[in-house]
């Protein structure tokens, strides 16, 4: 046996379905691991061929041929090992795989055992299960591969240790949600349990569409110490040496904590935000500015996402607006150097009650009114957004989204939403966190009453219970899934836990019609919530 094995964990970004780049950008980093760190192996995350999710594309035919094709000019890199995931199919079935390539061959294939099929992952829409473990010997040292959700489950890490393994490749893509990786370190020291060997995690990072991958690859040795962690949200080659001089064991090697909760969250947003754009094509994001807090943090993630220049403020007062929101709006965009430009909707909001008189004859004044002022900036943001080819980025937040505290069509529309998976009060944190980097958001946005500004002296607490209580009640109903009953066990009204409910239950159509936004917690809207608009529930 030699004295060492030196494997590179490719911690990257790929783009979901162009197989052709993403096969360039593997050769590449391939090559990178070999000239300039002298690695062995170099270890990519789960279905890096394609990115992950690939969704229904894996019913294409046309993409299975690019899979093929790109498969055979990785053959073409020779001098280094190389794991790396695709979709494999064959006669009867496809399958998640992960092949060990090396001199110009194939060598082994391992396909995934465990397909997850909750939260956000269908897999078994896709994949049939594999069985077998799959195991390769490399400069003496016995390695195992698995894929993700294998971690999370007992079985592989007993059949590959006793089919002879010393080290277990862990391809992945995992995404965040907050504190995630805590449950992913757990998962691993499970699986030790049933077998101690050092494990190579290796995660996908970068956004894509409501899923944001946070890296954080690391390495764990047999005792469940990690030995190695790698920066979350950023892409990497890292690499992990093995003393295998007498047993299998990783030297220590750079650790990257884990962020707090804040930054973590606030980190994960800009990353989403900023693939997002790019990854679409975008020329720059346009924000409606109200001088509030949702609108001022989501100014700063796409300021810290693609910079300054390719992002573009629009201030819209109504009669109602306040001055102090026209100020702060203003001292937003000139504090970290956004165009900023005013359109007052006053004109067009009198247009259209002039249109509609004969039909609001004799009516008092209710959300029909709110919602023409918030649908007139929805037109003048989409109106900009045409002309510019710059997206429109939407401010409103998880409370907001859940209880139907918005407009459709109004404030939102547009292509994406930052913060929709962001309770209200978190809002306030992650502002306060953006602030101890760099102030941008002035204090008073921060301190002053949330506000609409669609009627005289309207505050949100004359429509929503404080925030404090809203947004506790929510994550309960919401995210834990807790009936009305064990909420009002736990110290709340009856009676607002009750409207809140309904709330939640009736507004499924509008958030049916939103923009996708960054997911963070384990209950977004989206993929990992799946309720009917029509439905009797009560």
């Amino acid at each position: 046996m030699s004295e060492s094995l030196r494997i590179a964990i490719a911690q990257q970004n790929f783009l979901v379905g162009d197989v052709v780049s993403n096969i360039s950008k593997i050769i590449t980093i391939v090559k990178q691991a070999r000239d300039e760190l002298q690695a062995d192996l170099v270890l990519f995350p789960e279905l890096t061929l394609t990115g992950y999710p690939p969704e229904d594309l894996l019913l294409r035919p046309g993409l299975q041929k690019r899979v093929l094709e790109g498969l055979e000019k990785l053959k073409s890199v020779r001098g280094i090992a190389m794991v790396v995931g695709y979709p494999e199919v064959t006669d009867k079935f496809q399958y998640n795989s992960a092949g060990m390539i090396i001199d110009g061959e194939i060598r082994v294939v391992y396909r995934k055992h465990h397909l997850p099929n909750y939260s956000v992952f269908d897999e078994k829409r896709y994949f049939h299960a594999g069985t077998e473990a799959a195991v390769f010997e490399l400069k003496g040292v016995r390695l195992a591969m698995s894929i993700c959700e294998d971690m999370w489950q007992p079985g592989v890490m007993a059949q590959s240790a006793a089919a002879g393994a010393q080290i277990m490749l862990n391809l992945n893509a995992s995404p965040f949600h907050i504190n995630k990786w805590q449950e992913r370190e757990a998962a691993m020291r499970a699986r030790l349990a049933e077998a101690a060997m050092p494990i190579v995690y290796c995660n996908l990072v970068g956004g894509q569409d409501e899923l944001v991958f946070d890296g954080q690859s690391l390495v764990m040795d047999s005792d469940g110490s990690v030995t190695q962690r790698a920066e979350p949200c950023v892409e990497g080659l890292y690499l992990a040496e093995f003393d295998t001089n007498k047993q299998v064991t990783p030297l220590f090697a750079t650790i990257h904590e884990p962020l707090p909760l804040e930054a973590s969250v606030y980190q994960t947003i800009v990353l989403g935000v900023r693939d997002y754009i790019e990854k679409n094509g975008f020329a720059g994001v346009v924000i409606g500015l109200s001088g509030g807090i949702d609108s001022a943090l989501t100014l700063a993630i796409a300021v810290d996402a693609i910079g300054p220049d390719r992002v573009e403020g629009v201030r819209m007062p109504s009669q109602f607006t306040a001055d102090m929101s026209m100020e702060d709006a203003d001292e937003e965009a000139r504090v970290l150097g956004v165009e900023c430009h005013t359109i007052a909707i006053k004109p067009a909001f009198d247009i259209f009650l002039e249109l509609l008189k004969g039909q609001l004859a004799g009516k008092p004044w209710d959300a029909t009114e709110e919602n023409i002022q918030a649908r007139c900036r929805g037109i003048i943001l989409m109106a900009i957004s045409n002309k510019k080819h710059k997206m429109v980025l939407t401010t409103g937040n998880k409370s907001e989204m859940s209880v139907g505290y918005s407009t459709l069509y109004g404030d939102m529309a547009g292509g994406y939403a930052p913060i929709k998976d962001v309770p209200k009060l978190l809002a306030y944190r992650l502002a306060k966190y953006r602030n101890s980097v760099s102030p941008v958001i002035p204090q008073r946005v921060i301190e002053r009453p949330p506000s609409a500004e669609l009627a005289p002296d309207q505050k949100d607490s004359d429509s929503l219970p404080p925030y404090d209580v809203l947004d506790p009640i929510l994550e309960m109903y919401i995210d834990e899934e807790k009936c009305i009953e064990d909420i009002v066990a736990a110290g709340y009204d009856d009676a607002i836990v009750t409207r809140i409910a309904h709330m939640v239950i009736r507004n499924e159509y509008k958030r049916r019609q939103a923009p996708p936004g960054v997911r963070i917690s384990r209950k977004a809207f989206g993929r990992d919530r799946r309720y009917p608009i029509t439905s009797g529930y009560k």
